[in-house]
């Protein structure tokens, strides 16, 4: 492995995708009402779903980079319907809470927990 992609491997192992995900879901739902534009809100939510999904699969792998792209994409949606029994802030929030709490479950307490050594990051489920 050279020297540039331990580099990209140990920012990756550092990322928390717990923030970047709930900063997803509120930055997003925020721009959308801020702008009224509802585009725009979803580019910003995917930037962000995406800055994630690229540290899963360089951290974790394609079966959890997968599992929590699916709970992102559930949250956007769950989001939708919960804001019609408690308001549209509130919903966003709890949401986002939500899938920080699994986020950090799944992939970012793991990450943070084992010490990086240069040249080796350990992916759960594909070979490095």
């Amino acid at each position: 492995m050279s020297a540039a992609a331990n580099r990209i491997d140990e920012a990756a192992a550092r990322v928390l995708t717990a923030a970047v995900a709930a900063a997803g879901l509120i930055g997003g739902f925020a721009v959308a009402v801020a702008t009224g534009s509802r585009p725009l809100g979803g580019v910003v939510l995917a930037a962000f779903g995406l800055s994630c999904i690229a540290v899963w699969l360089r951290r974790d792998g394609r079966r959890t980079a997968g599992l929590l792209t699916f709970a992102g994409l559930m949250a956007f949606a769950v989001s939708h319907v919960l804001g019609l029994v408690i308001g549209a802030w509130p919903a966003v929030l709890v949401v986002a809470a939500a899938t920080a709490g699994l986020c950090w479950r799944v992939s970012d307490s793991r990450r943070l927990a084992a010490p990086v050594s240069p040249g080796l990051v350990r992916r759960r489920d594909h070979a490095a």
